[in-house]
């Protein structure tokens, strides 16, 4: 298979495989596999490839192996052992819901999908007590249903699948980056233009293996357009639509122009005179070609209360 962006398409398979082009040549292979699989750290990788895991036609990769462009690089993900995911009676906001997908509003602080070690609380767990088990499968056990996914302090729409044929349908979409995906935020500092588009590649930040930058060489590329809604001062409310769906896309594109997510404690100090709880991000219209009917449908999220509460002190200048 050939390796999907994980925040495009969230399928997971037990091998990629992986060409590597022209901007690689000359990279060692665990650090090109790092940019390229942000999901997996490069500790993770290494091990990986000890295990002999990833190859190069019929010989074992070596971790500090130089790349060629248009070799390609198998890697073999071993079957790990899931925890047992169960349903969990969590309010959740349903926006839209039919025999094909659920449209959820997800909350600020609620993880999408559970991880080892951390087998309860999430959306998951919600939408499994509400579906009754009518999810697809295709992204196994830990993602029952999920074919996207976004931050957990970001709020929002979020397309849940009920069934493999709309998630195969859905995950299609996004993997050739039609679904319309559209986002409202708060920034530091008065962004002088009224509309503008960021491009550049996102991968691992070198410096820092926890966090995402826009990175001069690997990576994926990123497109991201924004507009200027209102201007508070030191703070501009912005609409941001996606051509690409990194990880961290618009908070690591916005950082890198000066002006990160207010309360963002990732990519910025994160202090803030509002109380945000990591940053004000929210997911507020979400449209695509729904997969029974062939036609395009748009379901927009509400602001939350703590992002209306900001917007108001904002504009009565306190």
């Amino acid at each position: 298979m050939t390796y999907e962006d994980p925040e495009e398409l969230d399928m997971h398979t037990d091998t990629h495989e992986i060409t590597v082009p022209a901007s690689a040549a000359g990279v060692r292979a665990d650090k090109y596999l790092a940019d390229t699989l942000p999901e997996l750290s490069r500790s993770r990788l290494q091990e990986l490839i000890r295990d002999g895991q990833a190859m190069i036609g019929n010989k074992p990769l070596k971790s500090s192996r130089k790349l060629s462009a248009g070799e390609i690089i198998i890697l073999r993900m071993p079957e790990l052992k899931d925890p047992e995911i169960l349903p969990e009676d969590i309010p959740i906001e349903i926006l839209y819901e039919d025999e094909d997908v659920l449209i959820v509003n997800k909350p600020k602080g609620m993880t999408v999908h559970p991880a080892p070690g951390h087998a309860s609380g999430t959306l998951v767990n919600a939408v499994m007590y509400h579906c009754r088990g009518n999810l697809s499968g295709i992204n196994g056990v830990l993602r029952p249903g999920i074919v996207h996914r976004i931050d957990k302090d970001t709020t929002g729409a979020l397309i849940i699948c009920k069934n493999d044929v709309a998630h195969r349908l859905i995950a299609e979409q996004l993997a050739i980056h039609s679904i319309n995906r559209e986002y409202l935020g708060i920034v530091t500092g008065n962004i002088k233009e009224d509309s503008g588009t960021i491009e550049g590649n996102i991968g691992r930040d070198p410096r820092d293996r926890k966090r995402m930058a826009v990175v001069k060489t690997g990576g994926k590329p990123a497109v991201t357009h924004y507009t200027v809604l209102e201007r508070f001062g030191n703070y501009t409310l912005c609409a941001f639509k996606l051509e690409t769906g990194r990880t961290h896309q618009i908070r690591v594109h916005m950082a890198s122009k000066g002006h990160p997510l207010l309360g963002d404690t990732v990519y910025s100090s994160g202090r803030s005179p509002y109380p945000t709880e990591g940053q004000t991000l929210h997911a507020a219209t979400i449209g695509f070609i729904h997969p029974r009917t062939g036609e395009y449908v748009e379901f927009k999220a509400p602001l939350p209360a703590y992002f209306e509460g900001i917007l108001k002190r904002l504009r009565d200048g306190r």
